[in-house]
């Protein structure tokens, strides 16, 4: 039994200090939006031009909204 408490003694040494709970959430929240990024780009050799060409798109549907439902450009109904 007395061969068991030296090993314990340096075991204060090892302790390894958490930080505050706001830096912690702090570090998973940056982890989190880290590996989302990398599993959205994941197998794209460019994320950059995807991310133009999804907004260039957002652009333009956008944009056809906009002119459909001012302009009236859509379909019409005939009676008769």
């Amino acid at each position: 039994m007395g061969m068991c408490l030296p090993c314990l003694g340096g075991a204060a040494d090892d302790v390894v200090v958490t930080p505050d709970p706001d830096t912690r959430r702090r570090q998973l929240a940056e982890a989190a939006e880290k590996r989302q990024k990398e599993t959205t780009y994941r197998g794209v050799k460019n994320p950059e031009a995807v991310e133009r060409k999804r907004k260039k798109q957002e652009e333009i549907e956008k944009q056809a909204m906009t002119t459909s439902v001012s302009g009236g450009g859509g379909l019409k109904w005939q009676v008769g």
